[in-house]
């Protein structure tokens, strides 16, 4: 949906966005031990900051890529582009749809076939059950899963889930795709498919917001890159640049 308190150059504006985690201080490791510890008398917890006063902006039809080490912020902020999660505090704004495939998996049921799954996950991304049947060869033919497509989704390898939730994903262009490390999964061929149907779609005005650790992958689809760290925005600029800074510093380690 547009958003029209944005100009069209724009697509995605952060302001001071943040986002606090409560997290038990005492070890919890069931849903049992944690009913069992509650008995016993409160739990306490302490604040974990995951995003801490991002500032970010995104122009209409830019491809940028999400860097930092693990635990850095960069899915809790594709989380909240895609309105999945709520900022603690600070704004958000978008203008356009958005396609996210945000984890492996993700928006399906394992025990539905892959031709359930389809529409399942079509739904969920707002379309209309004749719109998934005019893409639906489409889909099939760009998951190339063969067989598997009638059999339930628990008994596909990591490779074929992603194929199929790239291929729904992608089936119609969004204003603005989001990506979290899917493009590390499967074949050399498949990524090469993903990798065309991506730069056809920034050809044609899509905002790709992509995390990924594999930076040659990250050069070769986006223009620009921002840095977390620690839940903190500590560069964005020229995909090359960005790159470079963060190895120039060691990738934060101390």
């Amino acid at each position: 949906m547009l958003n029209s308190s944005l100009p069209p150059q724009i697509a995605v504006r952060l302001d001071n966005v943040s986002v606090k985690y409560s997290i038990p201080i005492d070890r919890v490791g069931t849903f049992k031990e944690y009913i069992i510890r509650h008995l016993h008398g409160p739990l306490h917890f302490q604040d974990f900051w995951a995003l801490n006063n991002i500032n970010l902006e995104i122009q209409t039809g830019e491809s940028i890529g999400i860097i930092g080490q693990n635990g850095a912020g960069k899915s809790t902020l594709l989380k909240v582009i895609s309105h999945v999660l709520f900022p603690t505090k600070g704004r958000l704004r978008i203008r356009g749809d958005i396609s996210p495939l945000l984890e492996l998996g993700a928006g399906f049921h394992p025990e539905l076939t892959g031709i359930e799954n389809i529409y399942l996950n079509g739904s969920l991304l707002g379309y209309s059950r004749s719109d998934i049947n005019e893409k639906f060869n489409e889909i099939l033919e760009f998951a190339q899963i063969g067989e598997f497509i009638n059999a339930p989704l628990r008994t596909y390898s990591n490779g074929m889930i992603a194929r199929l939730g790239f291929s729904v994903a992608t089936a119609w262009k969004p204003n603005i795709l989001i990506l979290d490390e899917i493009l590390s999964v499967g074949d050399e061929e498949f990524r090469e498919k993903c990798s065309i149907r991506l730069n056809s779609f920034k050809e044609r005005g899509t905002t790709i917001i992509l995390v990924t650790h594999d930076l040659l992958i990250m050069q070769d689809l986006c223009s620009k890159a921002a840095l977390l760290h620690k839940g903190e925005l500590k560069f964005f600029g020229n995909v090359t640049d960005t790159i470079n800074f963060y190895k120039a510093i060691g990738h934060f380690e101390e």
